[in-house]
């Protein structure tokens, strides 16, 4: 190949890289596997290696991938957060110490599982926690102390007696919290994250901080960046440091003299990776005394003294036995493939999702054809690709109709999935009972899962309207159900009737409609039947709706069985308009911002508290908000508070003022 060859694959190579590098780290949303991306950077240092006059400032090789979104306040890192050199093989770590003995002599090194989360900076300031800010591109990153402050694992205040101190450590969804979190989102009918990293980054950099903290995300710190008033000589010396001051360091790690004990202990967390709770792609060797460090130094963008070694991921051929239409709450249709059992990363797998009809029209896949399978993050099945096509292997065509209920399936708008818009469909229906009842619906306590399951597979529930038909004696007759749990349950029931105008739009799981988007519709409208009547443009002008959402209502309520079924909930009683909470206009047209841990009350019950005296609570601070409610170790919102001159106000003045 010569030099004009080598620039223009170069150039191919960099604009795939820095694609990928946007849907990975600022969208976290990839399209391609981490070790097709490895791969992929891998063919381009390989090349630039071979050509060093390709090698430039803005190549992806010399350059950390993400970049600080807009959407959050920026902070520059005064060290920066570099990223690490990959090796794929022991041959290359056995290279990375000959590369570090030639500049040391006798090099100690300290071996740590390799995390697959985000990376952020973590600031105490005499011991407190004052902000909290991802790597962004090495230099300038996101300030997300508020959704930090939503990890329970991390102290918010630490016994040290330094003034000050920044860690480095990385947020990470745990294997059993990812699986749960899929479960939900497959269950809403809406998109899943590909692994916990994408999880981890996607929760992360919520606007709203209540996203973050429903999402049980863990964090584990595995560097000093800076600190003031204590010196240390070695990085297993600041790990020990740092776990005898309550920070939730790596879970192991361990110090090695030389390279074969190194290698020893790359292959010991290989072997262990798959048991451990959280995703791990890999393992990181770093010199161990801080002397050393300086002495080796940093490329633009990696460390010489640190290596991580990446474990290549394990992949099987298996034949696809059949192809299987599963439909969600939503009447998503999704396809599932029918494995011929095979045993991959720690467990056997029978079934794969294959997502839609474009996903299996892109990778041609047939029913009988050899599939490559491997699990996304050790954890999901996918396909990879097809292994080959077998001599009797048949093409899949989606069904027309519905496999559940035989009404027509259709496409909406742009979107790749195909969809059952019947109200009624068997399939859906547990799934919609389960929210219907659900706590932020109508929350009828006593009533969940497995009695629902129970009810519709004896018939005694074909829809939401049925359970306000239920009568004591039918609880009765279910297993495990006596006397009072009945009469609870009956209760219940006829106490959600009240439950509110907002409350039943929710439960009504009309796509795009979430809690707040249900109450700003009932503020807004008072009825059902004024929203039924409404037009399209008029809903879509609402603040805080938008017109995805109008169209959702829109179509909705434009479905004859829909509206029937309005009418049939208006029959059993249920309240269909909305009563303000307001007690007084104490503050009407005063925006309230809510930062910290409030001692005296939840979140939602000050946020409650507010709204029933007309005021407003928003999530971000700005010189329109009136005042900042601040409980203790309060976050970035005071700081920006302070600076827009905001009226800050304590628990005390708060109780005074209500």
């Amino acid at each position: 190949m010569d030099f004009k060859e080598a620039e223009k694959l170069a150039s191919k190579y960099r604009k795939e890289i820095e694609y990928h590098n946007k849907k990975y780290y600022d969208e976290d949303s990839p399209e391609i596997d981490d070790y097709e991306y490895d791969m992929l950077v891998k063919k381009l240092e390989d090349l630039e290696n071979k050509f060093p006059k390709l090698i430039s400032k803005k190549s992806p090789t010399q350059h950390v991938g993400g970049t600080a979104s807009v959407k959050f306040s920026p902070v520059e890192h005064k060290i920066k957060m570099e990223s690490l050199h990959d090796s794929f093989s022991l041959d290359e770590i056995e290279a990375f110490d000959k590369r570090v003995q030639g500049s040391i002599s006798a090099p100690t090194y300290v071996v740590e599982p390799k995390i697959d989360g985000l990376s952020v900076s973590i600031e105490y300031k005499n011991g407190k926690l004052v902000r909290a800010s991802t790597r962004g591109d090495g230099q300038v990153g996101e300030d997300v102390t508020e959704n930090i402050l939503t990890i329970k694992s991390l102290p918010k205040k630490i016994n040290t007696d330094v003034p000050f101190l920044e860690v480095r450590g990385e947020v990470y969804m745990s294997k059993e919290n990812f699986l749960k979190l899929t479960k939900i989102q497959e269950a809403e009918g809406g998109k899943t994250f590909k692994n916990p990293r994408n999880a981890a980054a996607g929760s992360l950099r919520q606007k709203d901080s209540s996203v973050a903290a429903s999402r049980n995300l863990d964090i584990f710190i595995f560097n000093i960046q800076q600190i003031e008033g204590k010196k240390l000589k070695s990085h297993s010396e600041s790990l020990d440091y740092l776990k005898a001051i309550g920070l939730p360091v790596v879970p192991f790690y361990t110090v090695c003299k030389n390279v074969d004990e190194v290698i020893k202990e790359i292959n010991r967390i290989g072997e262990i990776k798959l048991g451990l709770p959280f995703q791990t792609d890999g393992a990181v060797v770093k010199i161990d005394l801080f002397e050393h460090r300086k002495i080796l130094g940093s490329t633009t963008k990696f460390p010489r003294w640190a290596e991580a070694f990446k474990y290549p991921p394990e992949e099987k051929s298996t034949k696809l036995l059949n192809i299987e239409i599963n439909v969600g709450r939503t009447g998503i249709l999704t396809p599932t493939g029918v494995l011929e059992p095979v045993f991959i990363s720690g467990s056997t797998v029978r079934r794969v999702v294959l997502h839609n009809k474009d996903f299996i029209r892109e990778k041609d896949i047939r029913i009988g054809d050899k599939l490559v399978i491997r699990k996304a993050g050790e954890i999901i099945p996918e396909v990879v690709k097809v292994d080959s096509h077998e001599k009797n292997s048949t093409p899949f065509e989606f069904p027309e109709k519905c496999p559940s209920c035989g009404s027509n399936i259709v496409q909406i708008d742009d979107e790749v999935a195909l969809r059952c818009v019947n109200i009624d469909c068997p399939a859906q229906l547990r799934r919609n009972l389960i929210h219907f009842v659900s706590k932020g619906a109508m929350d009828i306590e006593g009533l969940g899962e497995t009695l629902i399951n129970s009810m519709v597979e004896n018939q005694m529930i074909n829809s939401a309207v049925d359970i306000y038909k239920l009568k004591k004696e039918d609880i009765l007759s279910m297993e495990r159900m006596g006397e009072k749990s009945s009469e609870n349950l009956i209760s219940a029931i006829e106490k959600s009737k009240s439950r509110g105008l907002d409350k039943f739009l929710f439960a009504l799981g009309i796509r795009h409609v979430g809690q707040k988007a249900a109450k700003l519709l009932a503020q807004k409208f008072k009825t059902i039947d004024n929203i039924i009547n409404s037009k399209n443009e008029e809903i879509s002008l609402l603040d805080g709706i938008g017109q995805i959402i109008a169209d959702s209502v829109s179509s909705y309520f434009s479905v004859p069985a829909n509206l029937e079924l309005i009418e049939k909930f208006k029959s059993c009683g249920i309240k269909m308009d909305f009563e303000s909470n307001i007690k007084d206009r104490k503050f009407e047209n005063k925006t309230f911002v809510l930062t910290g841990a409030l001692s005296g009350y939840t979140r939602g019950e000050a946020t409650e508290i507010i709204e029933s005296l007309g005021g407003k609570v928003t999530s971000s601070v700005s010189k329109n908000t009136s005042y900042v409610l601040c409980g203790e170790d309060p976050g970035s919102k005071l700081e920006k508070a302070n600076k827009l001159n905001v009226k800050v106000i304590s628990e005390d003045e708060f109780l005074k003022m209500i």
